[in-house]
């Protein structure tokens, strides 16, 4: 048994101690005790508590692996954040103003993966607990939207129709204006029988749609989402901003910093989370790889009214990059791609005329190269906007702009 007293947190939440030696649900400041294995203290007891540490709002914190820190107060957590994305940018030379986070509420989440299997009396549904294959059953889920947290009884149903006793469902929900859409991985082949079986749960529950293994099974209703007050038609299983203040968020910040462009190409588009909007004070070019996120963009524009012309790409940006000569007949850019950053994309940039861009970040360290080789390209980085849209959790999402004459 040794003591340590803890530093710092670390990227994933934990706390740090001289060594370093990692230790989970510890806060700065704390002296705690424990068995030390590797670099990682075991079954750690706090000694002295941190004046920073809360009573977790939800009862299943300690267990399900959801939520890192619901332990820590809301400026901890809002610090840690900061100090992140600063640590980021460091590592690649780069000192910025960092502010926020705009931290969205509790239950707001308006998706959520919930994992489910059958058992000898049934099913079960619920949440990995942290590091564990076992199920825990979350019956009143402080983060996601109270519909999503009243969904375990349809996700186990579920379960009992289409899981195989070797195989665990995984069965993401989205709270859409027209009800849930439910999209499942892992099940049964869909037979006639389970086709029929989906049918009477979605009837149950009053779903908007299931979809099977990429297979449409029901639609009751087409799922819709709204992009500033123009419908968009979801895709099954489409990327989605998290929460609804998260998402306005991010949106005012790249309308806000494209105020005055004429042309815009958003890359990345998705479904039109910024093309939409922009096309509002702007003709917009959508570039997408998934042909069925721009096919819903399309829609969505043909729907609304008093939206300026949006064209759309399907292309892989990763591997074919939108060339400088291509650029010239932008005068400004947005970038939202996933985890993996931009950096073929943020290249071509550097080498082109393209004077203004708005990047949108959902990984500070991918962010951090790509503002590096803006910045070695001649750009201005302007204060960061940290958008905190996964409460309580290490997921950190920011964005900026780029400017140069």
């Amino acid at each position: 048994m040794m003591e340590l007293t803890i530093t710092e947190l670390g990227h994933l939440g934990d706390g740090i101690a001289d060594g370093p030696i990692y230790v989970a649900g510890a806060l700065p400041g704390e002296k705690v005790t424990g068995e030390l294995v590797g670099d990682r203290l075991q079954t750690p007891k706090i000694v002295t508590p941190s004046s920073d540490r809360v009573t977790p709002p939800c009862r299943h914190a300690r267990s399900c692996g959801g939520c890192l820190m619901q332990h820590a107060s809301d400026d901890v957590v809002a610090e840690w954040k900061r100090t992140t994305v600063e640590q980021a940018l460091r590592s690649h030379g780069i000192e910025a103003k960092v502010t926020g986070p705009r931290t969205s509420l509790a239950r707001s989440r308006r998706r959520a993966g919930f994992s489910a299997r059958r058992t000898k009396k049934g099913a079960m549904a619920g949440f990995h607990a942290r590091g564990s294959d076992v199920l825990i059953s979350v019956t009143d889920c402080k983060l996601v939207t109270p519909s999503l947290s009243g969904a375990l009884p349809m996700v186990e149903t579920l379960a009992k129709a289409g899981a195989s006793r070797k195989n665990e469902l995984s069965v993401m929900v989205t709270d859409t204006q027209t009800g849930l859409d439910v999209f499942v991985g892992g099940g049964k082949p869909l037979d006639t029988k389970l086709q029929f079986g989906l049918a009477e749960i979605a009837r149950s529950y009053d779903l908007a749609r299931i979809t099977w293994s990429d297979e449409i099974a029901v639609q009751r209703r087409v799922p819709l989402v709204d992009f500033d007050g123009i419908s968009v038609p979801l895709p099954p299983g489409a990327f989605l901003q998290a929460t609804l203040a998260g998402e306005e968020a991010l949106r005012r910040f790249v309308l806000d910093n494209l105020q005055g462009a004429t042309h815009v190409l958003d890359l990345f588009s998705g479904c039109g989370t910024f093309s939409l909007p922009l096309s509002q004070q702007a003709r917009v070019h959508a570039v997408e790889n998934d042909a069925r996120m721009l096919n819903a963009l399309d829609q969505g524009w043909r729907h609304g009214n008093g939206l300026r012309q949006v064209t759309t790409e399907q292309r892989d940006l990763f591997r074919n990059p939108v060339l400088p000569f291509e650029l010239k007949r932008f005068d400004a850019v947005v970038l939202d791609p996933p985890r993996a950053g931009a950096a073929a994309q943020v290249k071509q940039l550097g080498e082109s005329h393209t004077n203004r861009i708005v990047y949108v970040s959902c990984n500070p360290a991918t962010f951090a190269r790509d503002a590096s080789q803006l910045v070695l390209s001649g750009y201005k980085m302007s204060p960061i906007q940290i958008v905190d849209q996964f409460r309580w959790s290490s997921h950190v999402e920011l964005c900026a702009s780029f400017h140069r004459n």
